[in-house]
Parts: structure tokens; C-alpha cells; sequence
């Protein structure tokens, strides 16, 4: 089949490389350049931690989650180039004054584990058992918390593969070519056969509700600093997170801030998470500012992915928020399923199921997404939309 994708983020080079592999011809393109680093994709700490997302994200997420930590060793082993993956849990810290609300944030970590039992459940932890997971933690923090089995990978590193990839695979790519599902109707003579939107907010022309949330990072090298796995802080404000990779750098963040602004960090929130980075570890001190990142994630109203049908042949996928790496592979395998004609057992299985689509039946049964959009561009997902192709 001839497939169009739309947008070379995430979603779209995943999308991509699985189609290619399977011998389809693929059309991609996206309205940046093959150097930017402008894609949401590239904003992200690439968390794996399904249950440290509870306290702030639906069961729904949580299981996408804990499918995605079983699917990425794969989709990395495809890869010609290597991805730094790390699978040893996430640290959770806190300062004395901070103690009330790391007791709320456990409370809502345990009553996911009763929920959804499969989660590796919590452990507590004293300072000795601080410093035996990390190696002078216990000198800063007299508790924490160590979610067992959680991950996450370099960000970087997998976007440059999966191009590399798209390359190996004689994928076309168009850069700096915007397109809109409008332009195409799949289907019909000497068009493509299927139409995939991965805009992210890009898309918020045809998808009504389509909101950014800003995410901040700061990329710091500190060789002397050896904090192991991903720890995170509990912040009166919101969670700040500390991620290693390789080579001895580090990504600082703060996980949410609802604002569409996607100008570069301020002094208030740089100082804020290079002071949160030092109180976890002095050796931050002596790091140096390799990068200051802030971009915004593609979010529907609900805070919930969705894959909306403008067509029989035209999907849309969109509103990973702050969880597209965790959630990715999900949502990766949902479409792939979606495509196949049948209905997805995966969407079932995330109760991203919703009832048959609405859309006009003259759009659909010409295949295209021109009239389609007409009316899609009117309603809002409410809940996550998986659609069943006609």
C-alpha cells in the first residue's frame, strides 16, 4: 500500500518504520527541518514509569504504560543504531518540609497497586536503604520511595535512529512541507491508500480542544555525579525529575505547566530546577549547562491519547501529553491493528474503545478526508477514540 504520514515526530517515525518493514511505501512529511529538534519528542526526559505516573494520570494510561516497558526492548532491538535503555526503577525523594505531601503522593501510588495489582508494588525507604540504591543519597533524605521494574530510554538517541531507519528503509521524507489531512483523499485515484496524522499540535486547526502544555528541561553533564536511575522530587508545585544518561548527563524537568508559551525558559524556572537538582545531589554544583529545552505537548481536555477516524482511510493520533514515551508502543500497536480491518483487541484491552464513528457516511464511503473534516473539526474527543475502520 502507498501510506501518508503526517508529521516525523514520535509517533509518525514509529508509525513509519513498522509500515516500511512490512513492505509498504511510505510518505512522510513534516512541516521542520531534518535537523530541528522542534517536535515535542525531543522535550522529554523518556520517563518509563507507569506507576510514578499514577498519582497524576487514569488507569488507562497506567496499563498503556506497563505495555510499553514489555514493547520497547523490541522495537529498540530493530533499530541498527543503539538506544540507551535502563530498566532499575524510580527513586522518589523529598525534603522534611515536603513530608505531607510525599504522604499523598504514596497514598495514591498504593491505591493504584490495589487496582491494578500486576504494578510492581511500592517499596519504602529509610536512609541506609537510600544510600544501598544510591550511594550517599542518605546524607540529603531520611525517606523515599523505590518503584521496582520502571525504565526509560535516551530520547535523542532513538529519534536519530528511527531516521536513520526511515533512511535505511528508502522512506520518502518531506521536510519543511506542511500538509493537512484535507489534502489528500485516500482511496481515490492516484491517491495515497491511507492518510495517518501524527501532527501533534499541529493538528489543532481539525481537532477543536487541542491544547499545549509546557514542559521545561535542562541538559546537564556532571561525570562526577552518579545517580543510577531516575529520581524524582516532590516539589510543592509540581514533581521535578532528575534522569541519567549515559556518559555521565543528566536531564532535569518539571513534568507539566499548563501554558501554551513556547518561549525559552525563564531565570525562575531555570533556577528552580538547577537548586531542586542540587539538593538531591551537591555534585550538581560543578555540572555544566549543556542545554535549556522548552517545548509544548500535544493535549486533549480530558488529558487522554485518542485515534480519531476522519475517513475509512484517515486516522488521526494525538493528546500523548507528558506520557509519549510510556504510552507510544500502545498507541503504535492500536493503529497497527486499526489498519489491519479488524477491530483492535489492544484498544479494548485500554478501554480506549468507543462506539461506531459518526462522520457522514458519503465520507466514509469514499474513503477520503475532505468532507470528513467538515464535521470532525466540530466535535471534541471526550474520551480516548479508537474507531473501527469500515
Amino acid at each position: 500500500m502507498n501510506i501518508v504520514i503526517l508529521g516525523a515526530g514520535l509517533m509518525g517515525r514509529l508509525l513509519a518504520c513498522a509500515l516500511a518493514r512490512a513492505g509498504h511505501t511510505l510518505n512522510v512529511y513534516d512541516a521542520a527541518a531534518a535537523d530541528s529538534r522542534r517536535a515535542a519528542a525531543f522535550a522529554a526526559a523518556a520517563m518509563l514509569a507507569p506507576l510514578a505516573e499514577s498519582a497524576v494520570a487514569e488507569d488507562t494510561v497506567v496499563r498503556m504504560g506497563q505495555y510499553g516497558l514489555t514493547r520497547w526492548p523490541a522495537l529498540i532491538a530493530e533499530l541498527d543504531a543503539p538506544v540507551f535503555f535502563q530498566q532499575q526503577g524510580t527513586l522518589v525523594v523529598w525534603h522534611r518540609q515536603d513530608a505531607a505531601e510525599a504522604q499523598r503522593f504514596g497514598q495514591l501510588l498504593a491505591a493504584t497497586a490495589k487496582r491494578l495489582p500486576s504494578l510492581p508494588p511500592q517499596k519504602t525507604l529509610d536512609a541506609a536503604g537510600l544510600n544501598q540504591l544510591e550511594p550517599g543519597m542518605g546524607a540529603h533524605f531520611a525517606q523515599g520511595l523505590y518503584l521496582p521494574g520502571e525504565g526509560q530510554l535516551d530520547n535523542h538517541q532513538l529519534m536519530d535512529a528511527l531516521l536513520a531507519q526511515l533512511q535505511r528503509l528508502q522512506v520518502t521524507l518531506h521536510w519543511n512541507t506542511s500538509r493537512s489531512p484535507g489534502d489528500f483523499a485516500p482511496g481515490q485515484s492516484g491517491q495515497p491508500d491511507w492518510v495517518l496524522d501524527c501532527r501533534g499540535l499541529g493538528a489543532q486547526p481539525q481537532w477543536p480542544g487541542l491544547r499545549g502544555v509546557r514542559g521545561e528541561i535542562i541538559t546537564l553533564h556532571a561525570p562526577n555525579v552518579t545517580l543510577s536511575r531516575p529520581t524524582r522530587l516532590i516539589h510543592p508545585r509540581y514533581p521535578i525529575y532528575i534522569a541519567p544518561k549515559q556518559d555521565g548527563y543528566f536531564l532535569v524537568g518539571a513534568t507539566e505547566i499548563e501554558s501554551d508559551d513556547t518561549s525559552p525558559m525563564s531565570v525562575r524556572s531555570a533556577l528552580e530546577l538547577l537548586s531542586a537538582a542540587y539538593t538531591v545531589d551537591s555534585g550538581f554544583g560543578e555540572a555544566r549547562i549543556v542545554e535549556l529545552v522548552a517545548q509544548c505537548r500535544p493535549t486533549l481536555p480530558d488529558n487522554l491519547p485518542a485515534v480519531r477516524r476522519l475517513g475509512a482511510r484517515c486516522l488521526q493520533v494525538n493528546g500523548l501529553y507528558r506520557h509519549g514515551y510510556l504510552i507510544a508502543p500502545a498507541m503504535l500497536d492500536v493503529v497497527l491493528q486499526l489498519m489491519q480491518g479488524e477491530r483492535s483487541a489492544l484498544a479494548d484491552e485500554f478501554e480506549l474503545s468507543c462506539p461506531p464513528d459518526v462522520v457522514g457516511s458519503t465520507s466514509v464511503d469514499h474513503g477520503g478526508c475532505k468532507s470528513a473534516l467538515q464535521e470532525s473539526e466540530a466535535r471534541q474527543s471526550v474520551l480516548p477514540d479508537v474507531r473501527e475502520p469500515a
